[in-house]
C-alpha cells in the first residue's frame, strides 16, 4: 500500500515559538480515511498546513504524494494543489464568484475547457443538494450551504487527498450528514485518501477509519 502522506520526526514550529508538533512519525496510506483529534492548540490545523504547503517544516521530514514538502519549489507546491482538495472550517468561497464558478474554480486553474467545468460543477452541486442555489453568491447562503459548495468545490476535480479542518464544525445536523455521506463515499468508491482535523469524531460516521491523536507534540495512533 503507497504511502500518500509520510512523516518521519517531524517537527513545526511558529517563529519565535516553542514547537507545536516536536517529533512526529506516521504513514498514511493511499485510500485510508483518517481522523486527527487533539486538544485545542495542540497543532491539529498546523499539522493540515504543513500537509499543503503553507506552514514549514522545522524539522525531520515530511512527504505528501511522494513530494519532499521540506524543499518543495514553487512550482511543484503549485503542481501539488492542482490534485489536493483542501476544506476549511471557514469555506474560504470567493465572495464576487455564483457558486457554481466557485465549485469551477479547481479545473479552471487545471486548464479545463468551460463546458467541463460547468458539467462537473453542476454535477457536483446536485451531490450536495444545491442545484436550485448556483446562481447565488456565497454571503446569500447559509453557514452550512457555504460549507456543501466548499465540499462540492474540494471533489471538482478528483483530487488523491482530501485535508478537511473541522469541516463540519459550525454546521445543522442535516448538512453535517451531507458533508460526511459525502466525505464517505469519495473514500469508498473512488478511493480518496482523507485526512480530517476534528475535536470529535462523530457518532454518524460508520465507515472503517484509522484515529492519530496529537498530545504533548507528539502524535499517537489510537486503536
Amino acid at each position: 500500500m503507497r504511502n500518500v502522506i509520510e512523516a518521519e520526526s517531524l517537527k513545526l514550529a511558529y517563529p519565535r515559538h516553542e514547537a507545536v508538533i516536536k517529533s512526529a512519525t506516521f504513514q498514511i496510506h493511499t485510500g485510508e480515511f483518517v481522523f486527527v483529534t487533539g486538544a485545542s492548540g495542540s497543532g491539529k490545523s498546523t499539522l493540515l498546513k504543513s500537509m499543503y504547503g503553507s506552514m514549514p517544516i522545522s524539522g525531520g521530514k515530511l512527504q505528501v504524494g511522494g513530494i519532499d514538502m521540506n524543499s518543495i519549489s514553487g512550482s511543484k507546491l503549485y503542481k501539488l494543489r492542482r490534485h489536493i482538495g483542501v476544506i476549511f472550517q471557514d469555506y474560504k468561497l470567493i465572495k464576487e464568484w455564483n457558486v457554481e464558478k466557485n465549485v469551477m474554480l479547481p479545473l479552471i486553474i487545471a486548464g479545463f475547457p468551460k463546458d467541463v467545468c460547468r458539467a462537473q460543477a453542476r454535477k457536483l452541486l446536485a451531490h450536495v443538494k444545491l442545484s436550485h442555489k448556483s446562481d447565488k453568491y456565497p454571503l446569500e447562503l447559509s453557514g452550512g450551504e457555504q460549507q456543501r459548495v466548499a465540499m462540492a468545490r474540494a471533489l471538482a476535480h478528483n483530487p488523491f487527498l482530501i485535508l478537511a479542518d473541522e469541516p463540519t464544525g459550525n454546521l445543522d445536523d442535516y448538512s453535517s450528514r451531507v458533508v460526511w455521506d459525502l466525505l464517505e463515499r469519495a473514500n469508498e468508491e473512488l478511493e480518496t485518501t482523507i485526512v480530517v482535523v476534528t475535536h470529535n469524531i462523530p457518532d454518524i460516521f460508520s465507515a472503517d477509519y484509522r484515529h492519530l491523536m496529537i498530545e504533548g507534540g507528539a502524535i499517537y495512533e489510537i486503536h
